[in-house]
């Protein structure tokens, strides 16, 4: 066979070949059903909710504060001298009792004064005794020359009598006396005791030193109590006593002090005694006092200077229902799962946000379902799917492997 006769051949065979694709092609078209154009479902959200619960909530009150004494004094001395002897107690952070002697002063010097206003004392008794004889002997000389029947009930002069001497000699013995009087208190304030119980906040003497009136030895502070300064906003004394403020029956509200101290979480029982007597003009706050009694019984005590937490106690609301504050959206809305799985706005009446909680007292049944995941695109009754329990379980054990 000729190249030719091949070559024809196979350009036969191709042509075939390819008018039986394009058929098969044109019959699968054909044959293909029609695609119908179909708008995917939108996807429907899931969210977690809480169920509300409803009945009696006690608001409390927060703030911070330092610790401060109740009463703080400067030692100062009324006399001078040299201190000739200082007490253990009298360092810093030292402890004393109520009356205990701090600091002595040096009493030779006092000692000889009260011994010198004693010796005029009785200077002057004797003086004054022997200006009442003389007034005496003068009376009677008097009566003895000039008595008669019509001068029986007259007295003798003034200057007869010797009334001035005996006026000026019972003057002297008054000042005497008053001498005496101070010479004992200079020698009794050689003596420097503690006016409370407390402890020594700081100390600036020793023994030999020579310390002169009014001067600074130290500073000593009561531990009979301890005060916290609460800054509060306005509104928030509306919810609990404050005496002479918001309560007229002297009653303060309890309260809760907490520090951390030493590595542990401690606590201490507190009242709300009074508020500042000033607004801050600054800060637009009220000052709060809390008070707490005997804040060194226990150790770790609370000291002075600490940073705390304090807990008010306020009222109670006879039925109201706490949810997580970031439940609450603009407005007071609150968004609540329905019974058809659907979105609803719902409209609640706060009354106080504390914390990371916020009480409603109105707007929310009992058993509502708040839903608590945040959305970024919501409209009231749209359709939203609840996250289960066992969805939840699993994905928390998916989490844990």
């Amino acid at each position: 066979m000729s190249p030719r006769k091949k070559r024809l051949i196979h350009f036969g065979i191709s042509a075939v070949l390819i008018v039986m694709g394009v058929v098969g092609l044109l019959v699968l078209t054909a044959s293909k059903p029609e695609m119908k154009k179909r708008k995917p479902p939108a996807p429907v959200p899931m969210v977690r909710t809480i169920q509300t619960k409803g009945g009696p909530k006690t608001v409390y009150i927060r703030g911070e504060g330092t610790v401060r004494p109740l009463r703080e004094i400067t030692l100062v001395p009324e006399v001078g001298g040299k201190v000739v002897d200082v007490s253990p107690a009298l360092v810093n952070g030292g402890v004393f009792s109520k009356g205990d002697t701090l600091l002595q002063i040096d009493p030779v010097d006092y000692e000889l004064a009260v011994t010198l206003a004693e010796a005029k004392v009785k200077d002057a008794e004797s003086r004054l005794e022997l200006a009442e004889e003389e007034a005496l002997a003068a009376v009677e000389e008097w009566r003895l020359l000039y008595q008669d029947s019509s001068n029986e009930d007259k007295k003798p002069p003034a200057l007869v009598a010797k009334e001035p001497q005996l006026a000026a000699a019972r003057a002297g013995l008054e000042a005497d006396k008053a001498d005496l009087s101070k010479a004992l208190l200079n020698l009794e304030r050689t003596k420097l005791k503690a006016p409370f119980a407390g402890r020594v906040g700081e100390e600036k003497v020793d023994v030999g030193q020579y310390v002169s009136p009014g001067q600074s030895l130290g500073t000593l502070y009561s531990t009979e109590a301890a005060e916290i300064l609460v800054p509060l906003e306005g509104g928030d004394l509306f919810w609990f006593d404050v005496p002479a403020f918001t309560s007229t029956d002297g009653r303060g509200a309890p309260a809760v002090v907490r520090a951390s101290i030493a590595g542990r979480e401690l606590s201490w029982p507190g009242k709300v005694v009074r508020t500042e007597g000033r607004l801050d003009e600054r800060t637009r706050m009220i000052h709060v006092i809390v008070q707490v009694d005997k804040p060194y019984a226990r150790k770790p005590p609370l000291v002075f200077g600490l940073f705390v937490t304090v807990e008010i106690e306020g009222r109670k609301i006879e039925n109201a229902a706490i949810i997580p504050r970031g439940t609450l959206h603009q407005g007071n809305v609150v968004w609540v799962l329905d019974q058809e799985s659907r979105l609803r706005f719902q409209k609640v009446e706060v009354a106080r946000i504390q914390g990371d909680e916020v009480l409603v007292t109105k707007g929310l049944a009992d058993g509502e379902n708040v839903i608590t995941t945040p959305l970024k695109a919501v409209t009231d009754g749209m359709s939203v799917r609840k996250a289960s329990e066992e969805s939840g379980h699993r994905n928390q054990q998916s989490a844990a492997k």
